[in-house]
């Protein structure tokens, strides 16, 4: 069941920030972040593909030509600015604005999905993945790259104490395990990729069985 306060006290923190979000990450989008969102659209084969969380659009300079993109978010301001990216950028896709925890499709929709750095803002992380489920088609590729708690003992019990802070100022969950809700929601993980030290940062390969 969806938590509507906690999803419209998220949604109003992106919309007030999304003025300010290419700036908040444009050193480590420059140092890191460019390359593996490039990475992982270069994984996308072809034919109907769910973007969740568009954001401001940073993803739209990687997309296939040979793909048809619905990029999806929660927040309309957001939203506004990856609209504006992608006249800017001649990247073509069909936005459309709506919760990742009850998205608007029909099921089997996609041939796949994709997400950079989102579920670790989704309020009920496991939903949101069941409905990435529900919308893609059997045996449809879903790739996931984000940031996770590290599993270590005093970096991770640390990450797990600053958290709600993390969320009550910056927005996102820091010590989120996304492998595992992945696995919940009844996705099928094919291999993790471990981006970084640590595995802060890790790709994640499914699909849908």
């Amino acid at each position: 069941m969806i938590n509507h306060d906690e999803t419209r006290a998220i949604q109003r923190h992106y919309n007030r920030i999304a003025p300010v979000y290419d700036l908040m990450e444009v050193i480590v989008e420059q140092l890191a972040f460019s390359q593996w969102r490039e990475s992982l659209w270069s994984q996308v084969n072809g034919g109907e593909v769910l973007e969740v969380g568009v954001g401001t659009g940073k993803n739209l300079h990687y997309y296939p030509d040979n793909i048809r993109v619905t990029a999806v978010d929660f927040s309309h301001r957001m939203m506004a600015r990856a609209l504006r990216r992608s006249q800017a950028v001649g990247a073509e896709a069909r936005f459309l604005q709506t919760d990742a925890q009850h998205l608007a499709f029909a099921d089997r929709t996609f041939d796949a999905a994709m997400a950079t750095f989102v579920f670790c803002s989704v309020p009920d992380p496991v939903l949101g993945l069941r409905e990435v489920k529900r919308v893609v088609r059997q045996g449809g590729k879903v790739l996931l790259l984000e940031h996770v708690r590290i599993n270590a003992p005093v970096i991770g019990p640390l990450m797990d104490l600053l958290d709600p802070v993390s969320v009550r100022i910056i927005g996102p969950h820091i010590a989120r395990r996304t492998a595992q809700s992945v696995q919940k929601s009844g996705l099928m993980i094919d291999h993790v990729e471990e981006l970084t030290p640590g595995a802060l940062v890790k790709l994640i390969h499914a699909h849908v069985p």
